[in-house]
């Protein structure tokens, strides 16, 4: 008798999985035979940049010979600007610790540049240890060195002080300091001196935050200008100054975003400072102890996925981890989604289902928080279908990114916490952690489709 049963397709080798990469920036992690990461590396164009380590020329090249050797599988997350690869080929490396990752394997961050707001006349600081109050941060920054030379090249122009003197403007004692060099090569306005005015430093400084907030166009064209001006005057050292600080400055833009690119060893997170203050934004009866976090997942609405992170005292519990495909939505509805991965999650727990089924699985368990990644309409979705359940909810309530507010049931306004609120700090964590998950899922399913193409 014949077996019509067509042979199961060969895996696809890791270099015919990177021809279906795409051209576009991102992360591709390299894995041996048991799945594990031997290589994270970044990439402005992941087909090709992952596709040269099966070159014939790599397999030669001393730097690489012995990890290609080894790479039984190849995978990808794609990212929106290269400078988001970059962040996020550091975080993964720092959360993995492959074998042939020799950089970025310890606790060194990328920098930030810290403007000290509240001093009378604010300093202004390349720091890799930032602090969260009295200060406006621009950052992290990819490159530190690109970073010290933006700096000098922003104090020649708007003469900021950078040293660590503690300038009060009602001590008359600073009328005798002698200034430094900076001053005397016109590269700082000396206050610690007195030879400036409080509002006239502030008016230097708001001119360097419109340059690091990207109104930096006028002042690009003014230099790029006068550059050509020396270069017609055969002034070329001078062109070539000039040309170098516009380098300088077009590079403040690669950098990520204090708020979303959060760096953990720079910005640690209180647990329990963040459950108290939960308890008490929320009116909760006693200290929450678990909270869900759901988001959804999708590209121009294919391979929606929903994820749902479990949080235990303030700290992910990764076996509580679920994550979800979409089964009844059609196009792009993040509200129906919602409905259908709450209905999935929580359906469980009524009572009727639980005494039908006999059982109490550990996933029936309601948490003392769901926290909805999203404004009042993903939160009203999901209340939706605890009234469908006729169950009462947990404390439900939706975070949207933008603005950072707090949107609960019934509640016509949302509610605002500062951003250094160890609640809402939390809450962020919680959120940020869904997103990853649910984006991670995404890929999965993105790629064994592209897989089974």
């Amino acid at each position: 008798m014949s077996d019509d049963t067509p042979p199961a397709e060969a895996p696809q080798s890791p270099a015919e999985k990177v021809k279906q990469f795409p051209a576009a920036p991102g992360v591709y992690l390299m894995k041996d035979e048991q799945g594990r990461v031997l290589y994270v590396g970044k990439a402005k164009n992941l087909r090709n940049r992952a596709g040269h380590y099966f070159t014939k020329a790599a397999t030669l090249d001393q730097r690489t010979c012995d990890l290609i050797k080894l790479i039984a599988d190849i995978d990808f997350v794609e990212a929106e600007t290269e400078v988001d690869a970059l962040l996020m080929e550091a975080r993964l490396i720092k959360d993995i610790q492959p074998r042939f990752n020799v950089e970025l394997k310890d606790d060194k961050t990328f920098p930030y540049l810290q403007i000290r707001m509240r001093e009378d006349f604010p300093r202004v600081e390349f720091t890799r240890t930032p602090r969260r109050r009295g200060v406006k941060l621009y950052g992290p920054f990819t490159s530190a060195k690109g970073l010290r030379a933006a700096l000098q090249v922003l104090q020649r122009i708007f003469k900021f002080r950078t040293c660590m003197l503690d300038i009060k403007e009602d001590d008359p004692r600073w009328r005798w300091f002698r200034p430094c060099i900076l001053h005397s090569i016109q590269q700082c306005t000396a206050p610690c001196n007195f030879r400036v005015s409080k509002e006239e430093y502030r008016k230097q400084i708001r001119g360097l935050r419109l340059v690091l907030e990207g109104k930096k166009a006028k002042l690009l064209k003014e230099m790029e200008n006068e550059m050509a001006e020396a270069a017609a005057a055969l002034q070329f050292e001078k062109a070539a100054r000039l040309r170098d600080e516009v380098k300088a400055l077009r590079n403040l833009s690669l950098r990520g975003q204090v708020d979303k690119d959060v760096q953990p060893e720079v910005f640690q997170i209180d647990p329990k400072r963040g459950l108290a203050g939960l308890r008490k934004i929320l009116g909760l009866e006693k200290k929450p102890r678990v909270i869900e976090g759901i988001d959804i997942a999708h590209l121009h609405g294919d391979e929606k996925v929903a994820s749902l992170v479990y949080f235990l005292d303030g700290l992910p519990f990764k076996p509580g981890y679920r994550r979800y495909k979409i089964r009844t939505v059609a196009g792009n509805d993040d509200f129906a989604s919602i409905r259908e991965v709450i209905s999935r999650r929580y359906r469980a727990a009524t009572p009727a289902r639980r005494a039908s089924e006999g059982i109490l699985r550990e996933e029936t368990i309601f948490p003392d928080i769901v926290l909805i990644d999203g404004g009042k309409g993903q939160l009203n979705a999901a209340l939706d279908v605890f009234r469908l359940l006729d169950r009462e909810p947990p404390c439900l309530i939706s975070l949207a990114k933008r603005e950072e507010e707090i949107y609960r049931p019934g509640e016509a306004e949302p509610l605002r916490l500062s951003r250094h609120a160890a609640a809402l700090r939390l809450l962020q964590y919680v959120r940020d952690e869904a997103h990853r998950f649910a984006q991670h899922y995404h890929h999965l399913l993105r790629r064994k489709k592209l897989e089974g193409d």
